[in-house]
């Protein structure tokens, strides 16, 4: 196993993730993500309440979805700290309208332009 591989498991045991799902996403063993985990003691406790973020505590609702952030502050820190854990099945990939330029969108199929510059240039002109 390469060092990020190790990384990535101990990022990914932090977060709850099962050696099976783990294993799955790094291409490796299972049993080798298993025999990692427990060398480096990373056992996730699912009774946990603290935030991924900043480890704050979270008091959990009955009858609730468990709340994993304290805020959308730290929900939207973490994720833009965590990119590669993101699962993006609907990234698509165009051509602006207006400028030629190649872009991506995510959960959109429709887009024409790469930007909204474009668009008010391409509909209404150059001013």
């Amino acid at each position: 196993m390469t060092k990020k591989q190790k990384a990535m498991i101990v990022e990914l045991r932090k977060i709850g993730k099962s050696y099976t799902q783990i294993a799955n996403q790094l291409n490796v063993c299972r049993c080798s993500v298993g025999r990692y985990c427990r060398e480096q003691n990373l056992f996730f406790d699912q009774n946990k309440n603290v935030c991924r973020e900043c480890g704050a505590t979270l008091v959990q609702a009955e009858k609730k979805k468990r709340k994993v952030f304290c805020s959308a502050e730290c929900r939207v820190r973490w994720w833009n700290a965590h990119p590669y854990m993101v699962n993006q099945k609907a990234v698509y990939h165009f051509v602006c309208a207006y400028c030629g330029k190649e872009f991506t969108a995510y959960g959109n199929n429709k887009r024409k332009y790469c930007c909204h510059a474009c668009y008010i240039k391409d509909r209404f002109g150059e001013d």
